[in-house]
Protein backbone atom coordinates (compact mmCIF):
# COMPACT_ATOMS: atom_id res chain seq x y z
CA UNK A 1 0.00 0.00 0.00
CA UNK A 2 1.52 3.16 -1.00
CA UNK A 3 2.41 6.01 1.36
CA UNK A 4 -0.04 8.46 -0.11
CA UNK A 5 -3.07 5.99 0.54
CA UNK A 6 -1.65 5.54 4.35
CA UNK A 7 -1.55 9.55 4.79
CA UNK A 8 -4.94 9.88 3.37
CA UNK A 9 -6.21 6.92 5.15
CA UNK A 10 -5.29 8.77 8.47
CA UNK A 11 -7.20 11.75 7.02
CA UNK A 12 -10.61 9.60 6.84
CA UNK A 13 -10.21 7.85 10.11
CA UNK A 14 -9.82 10.65 11.86
CA UNK A 15 -12.95 11.90 10.09
CA UNK A 16 -14.74 9.05 10.70
CA UNK A 17 -13.95 8.43 14.28
CA UNK A 18 -14.63 12.24 15.21
CA UNK A 19 -18.37 12.34 13.46
CA UNK A 20 -18.96 9.25 12.95
CA UNK A 21 -17.89 6.91 16.38
CA UNK A 22 -17.48 10.29 18.17
CA UNK A 23 -14.46 9.60 20.08
CA UNK A 24 -12.38 12.36 21.99
CA UNK A 25 -8.96 13.35 20.71
CA UNK A 26 -7.31 11.49 23.04
CA UNK A 27 -9.20 8.39 21.86
CA UNK A 28 -8.45 8.80 18.42
CA UNK A 29 -5.04 9.51 19.01
CA UNK A 30 -4.77 5.50 20.42
CA UNK A 31 -6.52 4.26 17.11
CA UNK A 32 -4.34 6.04 14.57
CA UNK A 33 -1.03 6.37 16.51
CA UNK A 34 -0.89 10.33 15.17
CA UNK A 35 0.01 13.06 17.57
CA UNK A 36 -2.32 14.88 19.55
CA UNK A 37 -1.36 17.84 17.89
CA UNK A 38 -1.98 16.70 14.14
CA UNK A 39 -5.60 15.55 14.97
CA UNK A 40 -6.29 18.90 16.42
CA UNK A 41 -4.88 20.52 13.00
CA UNK A 42 -7.17 18.18 10.96
CA UNK A 43 -10.03 18.79 12.77
CA UNK A 44 -9.34 22.62 12.56
CA UNK A 45 -9.48 22.30 9.21
CA UNK A 46 -11.62 19.93 8.70
CA UNK A 47 -14.06 22.58 10.23
CA UNK A 48 -13.47 25.30 8.32
CA UNK A 49 -13.71 23.59 5.42
CA UNK A 50 -17.08 22.32 6.84
CA UNK A 51 -16.56 18.81 5.50
CA UNK A 52 -18.72 15.74 7.50
CA UNK A 53 -19.15 12.41 7.08
CA UNK A 54 -19.07 9.93 5.00
CA UNK A 55 -17.25 11.89 2.34
CA UNK A 56 -18.93 12.85 -1.13
CA UNK A 57 -18.14 9.84 -3.36
CA UNK A 58 -16.23 12.53 -5.69
CA UNK A 59 -13.56 13.51 -3.51
CA UNK A 60 -10.73 11.51 -4.52
CA UNK A 61 -7.36 11.55 -2.63
CA UNK A 62 -5.88 13.81 -4.04
CA UNK A 63 -8.45 17.07 -3.88
CA UNK A 64 -8.64 15.83 -0.06
CA UNK A 65 -4.69 16.16 -0.02
CA UNK A 66 -5.26 19.61 -2.18
CA UNK A 67 -8.34 20.49 0.69
CA UNK A 68 -6.39 19.80 3.48
CA UNK A 69 -2.14 20.70 1.92
CA UNK A 70 -2.84 23.47 -0.85
CA UNK A 71 0.66 24.28 -0.70
CA UNK A 72 2.01 20.38 -0.82
CA UNK A 73 3.23 18.59 -3.64
CA UNK A 74 0.34 16.44 -4.64
CA UNK A 75 1.61 15.00 -7.44
CA UNK A 76 2.18 11.13 -7.87
CA UNK A 77 5.47 9.77 -7.82
CA UNK A 78 8.15 6.47 -7.74
CA UNK A 79 10.27 8.34 -6.11
CA UNK A 80 10.49 9.25 -2.53
CA UNK A 81 11.38 13.06 -1.55
CA UNK A 82 14.95 12.86 1.00
CA UNK A 83 14.46 14.62 3.56
CA UNK A 84 16.95 17.61 4.94
CA UNK A 85 19.09 14.96 6.91
CA UNK A 86 21.48 18.04 8.47
CA UNK A 87 18.34 20.43 9.02
CA UNK A 88 16.74 17.49 11.02
CA UNK A 89 19.62 16.77 13.30
CA UNK A 90 19.23 20.52 14.11
CA UNK A 91 15.91 20.50 15.02
CA UNK A 92 16.01 17.44 17.05
CA UNK A 93 18.19 19.18 19.34
CA UNK A 94 15.49 22.06 20.68
CA UNK A 95 13.32 21.48 23.61
CA UNK A 96 10.33 19.59 22.98
CA UNK A 97 10.86 18.55 18.95
CA UNK A 98 10.69 15.00 18.39
CA UNK A 99 11.65 12.51 15.46
CA UNK A 100 7.66 11.79 15.11
CA UNK A 101 6.83 15.85 14.96
CA UNK A 102 9.39 15.94 12.41
CA UNK A 103 8.21 12.71 10.09
CA UNK A 104 4.73 14.21 10.50
CA UNK A 105 5.78 17.86 9.07
CA UNK A 106 7.64 15.54 6.17
CA UNK A 107 4.89 14.16 4.98
CA UNK A 108 2.80 17.12 5.31
CA UNK A 109 5.28 18.62 2.42
CA UNK A 110 5.35 15.72 0.64
CA UNK A 111 2.20 13.97 1.07
CA UNK A 112 2.94 11.31 -1.70
CA UNK A 113 6.72 11.27 -1.94
CA UNK A 114 7.05 10.42 1.45
CA UNK A 115 8.92 7.43 3.82
CA UNK A 116 6.66 5.94 6.44
CA UNK A 117 7.14 6.61 9.82
CA UNK A 118 10.23 3.75 10.31
CA UNK A 119 11.77 4.30 6.98
CA UNK A 120 11.89 7.83 8.01
CA UNK A 121 14.02 6.74 11.46
CA UNK A 122 15.76 3.59 9.90
CA UNK A 123 17.57 6.42 7.30
CA UNK A 124 18.15 9.17 9.73
CA UNK A 125 19.58 6.35 11.98
CA UNK A 126 21.88 5.35 9.05
CA UNK A 127 22.57 8.87 8.45
CA UNK A 128 24.11 9.96 11.80
CA UNK A 129 25.95 6.91 11.67
CA UNK A 130 28.07 8.27 8.89
CA UNK A 131 28.80 11.24 11.24
CA UNK A 132 31.68 12.16 12.96
CA UNK A 133 31.89 10.33 16.22
CA UNK A 134 31.35 13.64 18.16
CA UNK A 135 27.74 13.80 16.64
CA UNK A 136 26.57 10.76 17.95
CA UNK A 137 25.52 12.08 20.97
CA UNK A 138 22.47 14.22 21.00
CA UNK A 139 22.32 17.47 22.86
CA UNK A 140 19.99 19.41 23.66
CA UNK A 141 19.71 23.27 23.38
CA UNK A 142 20.71 25.21 26.59
CA UNK A 143 21.54 22.12 28.75
CA UNK A 144 25.02 20.98 28.80
CA UNK A 145 28.39 23.37 28.92
CA UNK A 146 31.31 21.33 28.42
CA UNK A 147 34.93 23.24 30.30
CA UNK A 148 38.41 22.22 30.03
CA UNK A 149 41.93 23.20 29.91
CA UNK A 150 43.78 22.61 27.12
CA UNK A 151 47.21 20.58 27.14
CA UNK A 152 48.90 23.31 25.35
CA UNK A 153 49.85 26.15 27.26
CA UNK A 154 51.91 29.54 25.64
CA UNK A 155 54.20 31.24 27.46
CA UNK A 156 54.06 34.90 28.62
CA UNK A 157 57.73 36.78 29.61
CA UNK A 158 57.50 39.36 32.25
CA UNK A 159 58.75 42.79 30.31
CA UNK A 160 60.92 43.55 33.58
CA UNK A 161 62.41 40.34 34.71
CA UNK A 162 62.31 38.45 31.61
CA UNK A 163 61.20 35.40 33.41
CA UNK A 164 58.69 33.20 31.54
CA UNK A 165 55.43 32.21 32.46
CA UNK A 166 53.50 29.18 31.28
CA UNK A 167 49.68 30.49 30.82
CA UNK A 168 46.82 28.36 30.55
CA UNK A 169 44.07 27.85 28.57
CA UNK A 170 40.48 27.80 29.57
CA UNK A 171 37.91 26.28 26.59
CA UNK A 172 33.88 26.25 26.84
CA UNK A 173 31.79 24.56 24.63
CA UNK A 174 28.20 24.47 24.33
CA UNK A 175 26.55 20.70 23.77
CA UNK A 176 24.24 21.70 20.86
CA UNK A 177 25.76 24.34 18.87
CA UNK A 178 29.34 23.69 19.31
CA UNK A 179 30.03 27.88 19.96
CA UNK A 180 32.97 28.18 21.60
CA UNK A 181 34.72 29.89 24.22
CA UNK A 182 38.05 30.54 24.93
CA UNK A 183 40.48 32.22 26.99
CA UNK A 184 44.06 32.50 29.33
CA UNK A 185 44.78 32.36 32.77
CA UNK A 186 48.19 32.23 35.07
CA UNK A 187 46.98 29.16 36.82
CA UNK A 188 44.73 26.68 36.95
CA UNK A 189 44.32 27.09 40.39
CA UNK A 190 40.56 27.24 41.62
CA UNK A 191 40.08 30.90 41.58
CA UNK A 192 41.02 31.30 37.87
CA UNK A 193 39.05 28.29 37.30
CA UNK A 194 35.41 29.75 38.82
CA UNK A 195 36.55 33.15 37.36
CA UNK A 196 36.93 31.66 33.90
CA UNK A 197 33.07 30.02 33.88
CA UNK A 198 31.74 33.48 35.08
CA UNK A 199 33.38 35.01 31.74
CA UNK A 200 32.06 31.87 29.72
CA UNK A 201 28.56 33.13 31.15
CA UNK A 202 29.08 36.43 30.00
CA UNK A 203 30.02 35.82 26.46
CA UNK A 204 28.03 33.17 25.69
CA UNK A 205 24.45 35.79 28.09
CA UNK A 206 23.70 33.16 30.01
CA UNK A 207 24.00 29.98 31.36
CA UNK A 208 22.85 26.11 30.90
CA UNK A 209 21.11 23.47 32.83
CA UNK A 210 24.70 21.42 33.11
CA UNK A 211 28.31 22.48 33.45
CA UNK A 212 30.41 19.09 32.54
CA UNK A 213 33.84 19.13 33.69
CA UNK A 214 37.02 17.15 34.07
CA UNK A 215 38.39 15.85 37.66
CA UNK A 216 39.72 19.09 37.63
CA UNK A 217 41.85 19.09 41.20
CA UNK A 218 40.39 22.80 42.11
CA UNK A 219 37.04 22.06 41.20
CA UNK A 220 36.37 18.44 42.10
CA UNK A 221 37.53 17.56 45.68
CA UNK A 222 37.21 13.89 45.63
CA UNK A 223 37.00 12.06 42.27
CA UNK A 224 35.20 9.18 41.96
CA UNK A 225 32.93 7.41 39.01
CA UNK A 226 29.54 7.59 40.74
CA UNK A 227 29.74 10.36 43.20
CA UNK A 228 32.14 12.80 42.80
CA UNK A 229 32.72 15.39 45.21
CA UNK A 230 32.53 19.16 44.46
CA UNK A 231 34.56 21.46 45.81
CA UNK A 232 32.15 24.00 48.23
CA UNK A 233 33.10 27.52 46.17
CA UNK A 234 32.34 25.17 42.82
CA UNK A 235 29.14 24.29 43.87
CA UNK A 236 28.92 27.57 46.00
CA UNK A 237 29.02 29.07 41.61
CA UNK A 238 26.85 26.69 40.45
CA UNK A 239 24.05 27.76 43.23
CA UNK A 240 24.76 31.69 41.88
CA UNK A 241 24.15 30.31 38.36
CA UNK A 242 21.69 28.02 38.94
CA UNK A 243 23.06 25.04 36.83
CA UNK A 244 24.05 21.55 38.05
CA UNK A 245 27.62 20.74 37.83
CA UNK A 246 27.90 16.85 36.74
CA UNK A 247 32.06 15.84 36.57
CA UNK A 248 32.74 13.43 33.49
CA UNK A 249 33.45 10.20 34.95
CA UNK A 250 37.16 9.17 35.50
CA UNK A 251 38.90 7.96 32.46
CA UNK A 252 35.93 8.58 30.40
CA UNK A 253 36.95 10.91 27.79
CA UNK A 254 33.33 10.34 26.07
CA UNK A 255 31.67 12.13 28.76
CA UNK A 256 33.24 15.08 27.71
CA UNK A 257 34.03 14.80 23.77
CA UNK A 258 32.54 18.28 23.24
CA UNK A 259 35.25 19.80 25.07
CA UNK A 260 37.49 17.13 23.96
CA UNK A 261 36.81 18.51 20.25
CA UNK A 262 36.30 21.79 21.24
CA UNK A 263 40.00 21.96 22.42
CA UNK A 264 41.63 20.42 19.68
CA UNK A 265 40.11 23.57 17.43
CA UNK A 266 40.85 25.49 19.71
CA UNK A 267 44.69 24.28 19.62
CA UNK A 268 44.75 23.91 15.87
CA UNK A 269 42.62 27.34 15.15
CA UNK A 270 43.72 29.43 17.48
CA UNK A 271 47.06 28.48 19.29
CA UNK A 272 48.91 27.16 16.53
CA UNK A 273 48.52 30.45 14.70
CA UNK A 274 49.96 32.14 17.59
CA UNK A 275 52.79 29.97 17.94
CA UNK A 276 55.27 33.01 16.40
CA UNK A 277 54.19 35.87 18.86
CA UNK A 278 55.58 36.70 21.59
CA UNK A 279 53.50 37.77 24.77
CA UNK A 280 54.30 40.34 27.25
CA UNK A 281 51.39 40.46 29.53
CA UNK A 282 47.75 38.00 29.77
CA UNK A 283 45.65 41.02 28.36
CA UNK A 284 47.79 40.42 25.21
CA UNK A 285 46.98 37.22 24.98
CA UNK A 286 43.76 37.14 25.41
CA UNK A 287 42.89 40.28 22.91
CA UNK A 288 44.48 38.11 20.29
CA UNK A 289 42.50 34.70 21.13
CA UNK A 290 39.20 36.92 21.70
CA UNK A 291 39.76 37.73 17.90
CA UNK A 292 40.45 34.45 16.18
CA UNK A 293 37.68 32.97 18.53
CA UNK A 294 35.34 35.16 16.62
CA UNK A 295 36.96 33.96 13.31
CA UNK A 296 36.56 30.17 14.79
CA UNK A 297 33.05 30.81 15.67
CA UNK A 298 32.19 31.90 11.88
CA UNK A 299 33.74 29.52 10.05
CA UNK A 300 31.29 27.35 8.12
CA UNK A 301 30.61 23.63 9.39
CA UNK A 302 32.03 20.99 7.17
CA UNK A 303 29.08 18.75 7.17
CA UNK A 304 26.35 20.54 8.63
CA UNK A 305 24.73 24.23 7.36
CA UNK A 306 25.95 27.49 8.95
CA UNK A 307 28.44 27.85 11.36
CA UNK A 308 28.71 28.19 15.39
CA UNK A 309 27.40 31.65 15.71
CA UNK A 310 24.38 30.71 13.38
CA UNK A 311 23.52 27.21 15.26
CA UNK A 312 24.24 29.16 18.62
CA UNK A 313 21.50 31.76 17.91
CA UNK A 314 19.12 29.05 16.68
CA UNK A 315 19.70 26.39 19.78
CA UNK A 316 21.34 27.95 22.36
CA UNK A 317 20.96 31.31 22.52
CA UNK A 318 16.95 30.66 23.52
CA UNK A 319 17.34 28.28 25.42
CA UNK A 320 19.87 29.50 28.60
CA UNK A 321 18.67 30.79 31.48
CA UNK A 322 19.20 34.55 32.24
CA UNK A 323 21.98 35.73 34.15
CA UNK A 324 21.76 36.85 37.83
CA UNK A 325 21.84 40.59 38.19
CA UNK A 326 25.42 40.57 39.71
CA UNK A 327 28.02 37.98 38.33
CA UNK A 328 30.05 35.53 41.21
CA UNK A 329 32.89 36.76 43.03
CA UNK A 330 34.79 34.19 44.49
CA UNK A 331 34.37 32.93 47.82
CA UNK A 332 37.37 30.81 50.00
CA UNK A 333 35.76 28.67 51.71
CA UNK A 334 37.23 26.00 54.13
CA UNK A 335 36.09 24.47 57.35
CA UNK A 336 37.90 25.93 60.76
CA UNK A 337 37.90 24.60 64.22
CA UNK A 338 37.27 27.52 67.26
CA UNK A 339 40.35 27.74 69.36
CA UNK A 340 40.07 28.00 73.20
CA UNK A 341 40.05 31.82 73.10
CA UNK A 342 36.64 31.95 70.90
CA UNK A 343 38.93 32.94 67.38
CA UNK A 344 39.51 30.75 64.40
CA UNK A 345 42.32 31.57 62.44
CA UNK A 346 42.45 32.56 58.39
CA UNK A 347 45.98 34.15 56.92
CA UNK A 348 47.68 34.58 59.62
CA UNK A 349 44.54 36.81 61.55
CA UNK A 350 42.22 35.50 64.16
CA UNK A 351 38.09 36.49 64.08
CA UNK A 352 35.89 35.70 67.15
CA UNK A 353 33.08 33.80 67.37
CA UNK A 354 30.65 33.54 70.13
CA UNK A 355 32.63 31.98 73.09
CA UNK A 356 29.83 29.06 73.07
CA UNK A 357 31.34 27.20 69.99
CA UNK A 358 34.74 26.47 71.60
CA UNK A 359 35.74 23.56 70.51
CA UNK A 360 33.20 23.68 67.18
CA UNK A 361 34.16 22.82 63.36
CA UNK A 362 32.83 26.10 61.45
CA UNK A 363 32.47 26.82 57.79
CA UNK A 364 34.34 29.95 56.78
CA UNK A 365 33.70 31.94 53.83
CA UNK A 366 36.04 34.25 52.57
CA UNK A 367 35.36 37.46 50.28
CA UNK A 368 37.60 39.96 48.72
CA UNK A 369 36.29 42.05 51.82
CA UNK A 370 34.18 40.21 54.13
CA UNK A 371 34.37 36.82 56.33
CA UNK A 372 31.40 35.34 56.75
CA UNK A 373 31.36 32.05 59.29
CA UNK A 374 28.99 29.11 59.50
CA UNK A 375 27.78 26.87 61.86
CA UNK A 376 25.19 24.37 61.14
CA UNK A 377 24.49 26.14 57.85
CA UNK A 378 23.49 29.40 59.78
CA UNK A 379 25.50 32.53 59.61
CA UNK A 380 26.92 33.15 63.35
CA UNK A 381 29.37 35.84 62.67
CA UNK A 382 31.01 38.08 60.01
CA UNK A 383 33.65 40.59 59.98
CA UNK A 384 35.51 42.72 57.55
CA UNK A 385 38.67 40.86 56.58
CA UNK A 386 41.70 42.19 57.82
CA UNK A 387 45.28 41.53 55.65
CA UNK A 388 47.18 41.70 58.20
CA UNK A 389 48.77 39.48 61.31
CA UNK A 390 46.47 40.47 64.29
CA UNK A 391 42.85 39.99 66.06
CA UNK A 392 39.24 41.36 65.04
CA UNK A 393 37.19 40.77 68.96
CA UNK A 394 33.32 41.13 68.63
CA UNK A 395 32.24 42.04 72.59
CA UNK A 396 29.20 40.38 71.91
CA UNK A 397 31.16 37.40 71.76
CA UNK A 398 33.39 37.35 74.88
CA UNK A 399 32.39 35.79 77.86
CA UNK A 400 30.90 38.56 80.64
CA UNK A 401 34.64 38.85 82.08
CA UNK A 402 36.13 39.20 79.81
CA UNK A 403 33.98 41.79 78.31
CA UNK A 404 34.76 43.28 81.86
CA UNK A 405 38.51 43.36 81.33
CA UNK A 406 38.40 44.18 77.49
CA UNK A 407 36.72 47.82 79.03
CA UNK A 408 39.84 48.97 81.04
CA UNK A 409 42.12 51.48 79.03
CA UNK A 410 45.41 52.97 80.30
CA UNK A 411 44.08 56.01 81.04
CA UNK A 412 40.98 54.56 83.24
CA UNK A 413 44.21 52.34 84.92
CA UNK A 414 46.10 55.47 85.82
CA UNK A 415 42.90 57.71 87.47
CA UNK A 416 42.26 54.69 89.53
CA UNK A 417 45.84 55.16 90.53
CA UNK A 418 45.75 58.77 91.00
CA UNK A 419 42.95 58.54 93.47
CA UNK A 420 44.71 56.12 95.35
CA UNK A 421 47.86 58.38 95.52
CA UNK A 422 50.91 59.82 93.88
CA UNK A 423 52.88 56.89 94.51
CA UNK A 424 50.81 54.46 93.29
CA UNK A 425 50.30 56.43 90.05
CA UNK A 426 54.22 56.35 89.59
CA UNK A 427 54.82 52.69 89.71
CA UNK A 428 51.39 52.09 87.09
CA UNK A 429 53.02 54.26 85.22
CA UNK A 430 56.34 52.55 84.94
CA UNK A 431 54.35 49.28 84.77
CA UNK A 432 52.08 50.76 81.29
CA UNK A 433 55.73 52.44 79.78
CA UNK A 434 57.47 49.09 80.48
CA UNK A 435 55.49 46.70 77.89
CA UNK A 436 55.24 46.89 74.05
CA UNK A 437 51.58 47.03 74.28
CA UNK A 438 50.05 48.59 77.45
CA UNK A 439 47.64 45.91 77.64
CA UNK A 440 50.45 43.20 78.59
CA UNK A 441 50.69 45.29 82.28
CA UNK A 442 46.88 45.73 83.01
CA UNK A 443 46.94 42.53 84.70
CA UNK A 444 49.53 43.65 87.00
CA UNK A 445 48.02 46.80 87.19
CA UNK A 446 44.77 45.67 88.40
CA UNK A 447 46.35 43.24 90.78
CA UNK A 448 47.89 46.09 92.44
CA UNK A 449 44.90 48.51 92.40
CA UNK A 450 42.70 45.29 93.62
CA UNK A 451 44.71 45.88 96.86
CA UNK A 452 42.97 49.15 98.14
CA UNK A 453 40.20 46.68 98.64
CA UNK A 454 41.75 45.11 101.50
CA UNK A 455 44.07 47.86 102.27
CA UNK A 456 43.50 51.76 103.25
CA UNK A 457 44.68 53.96 99.85
CA UNK A 458 47.52 55.46 102.38
CA UNK A 459 49.45 52.41 103.02
CA UNK A 460 48.79 51.55 99.82
CA UNK A 461 50.18 54.50 98.18
CA UNK A 462 52.74 54.07 101.19
CA UNK A 463 54.10 50.45 100.23
CA UNK A 464 53.87 52.09 96.31
CA UNK A 465 56.65 54.72 97.61
CA UNK A 466 58.88 51.90 99.54
CA UNK A 467 58.86 50.07 96.19
CA UNK A 468 59.59 53.29 93.95
CA UNK A 469 62.35 53.89 95.98
CA UNK A 470 64.26 50.45 95.67
CA UNK A 471 62.86 49.27 92.57
CA UNK A 472 60.83 46.80 93.38
CA UNK A 473 58.63 46.38 90.17
CA UNK A 474 56.94 42.82 91.51
CA UNK A 475 53.41 42.75 92.51
CA UNK A 476 54.61 39.72 95.53
CA UNK A 477 57.04 42.73 96.44
CA UNK A 478 54.26 44.72 97.06
CA UNK A 479 52.33 42.32 98.68
CA UNK A 480 55.40 41.34 101.22
CA UNK A 481 55.41 44.86 102.49
CA UNK A 482 51.77 44.99 103.08
CA UNK A 483 51.82 41.70 104.78
CA UNK A 484 54.55 42.18 106.91
CA UNK A 485 53.40 46.06 107.77
CA UNK A 486 56.81 47.44 106.55
CA UNK A 487 54.83 50.44 105.82
CA UNK A 488 54.04 51.30 109.21
CA UNK A 489 57.69 51.40 110.23
CA UNK A 490 59.17 54.95 111.00
CA UNK A 491 61.10 55.88 108.48
CA UNK A 492 64.49 54.76 108.94
CA UNK A 493 67.54 56.78 109.09
CA UNK A 494 70.45 56.15 106.58
CA UNK A 495 73.15 53.73 108.01
CA UNK A 496 75.32 53.90 104.55
CA UNK A 497 78.41 56.04 105.89
CA UNK A 498 81.30 57.62 103.97
CA UNK A 499 84.47 55.99 106.12
CA UNK A 500 87.87 57.38 105.64
CA UNK A 501 90.06 56.11 102.88
CA UNK A 502 93.27 57.19 104.94
CA UNK A 503 93.76 57.03 108.58
CA UNK A 504 96.83 55.89 110.76
CA UNK A 505 95.12 52.60 112.01
CA UNK A 506 94.45 51.75 108.22
CA UNK A 507 97.25 49.54 106.69
CA UNK A 508 97.37 49.37 103.09
CA UNK A 509 99.86 47.25 100.43
CA UNK A 510 103.67 48.25 102.14
CA UNK A 511 103.08 46.56 105.32
CA UNK A 512 102.71 43.58 104.11
CA UNK A 513 105.81 42.45 102.97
Amino acid sequence: MSTKRITMRKIRDVLRLRHSAGLSIRQIRASTKLSVGAIQKLRARADALEISWPLPPELSDDKLARLFYPDADARISGRFEVPDWPGIHQELKRKGVTKLLLWEEYTQQYPNRCYSYSQFCDRYRHWRQKQKRSMRQTHKAGEKLFVDYAGQTVPIIHSGTGEIREAQVFVAVLGASNYTYAEATLTQTLPDWLQSHVQAFQYFGGSTEIVVPDNLKGGVTRACRYDPDVNPSYQQLAEHYQVAVVPARPFKPKDKAKVEAGVQIVERWILARLRHHTFFSLAELNQCIQALLHELNHKPFKQLPGNRRQAFEQLDQPALKPLPPHPYRYVDIKPVKVNIDYHVQYELHHYSVPHQLVGETLELQASDHLISLYFQHKMIASHPRSYRPGFTTQPDHMPKRHRKHQQWTPGRIKNWARDIGPDCLIWITAHLQSKPHPEQAYRVCLGLLNLSRSYPAQRLNRACALANREKLDRLKHIKAILKSNRDQLPEQINLTTTLPQDHDNIRGPGNFH
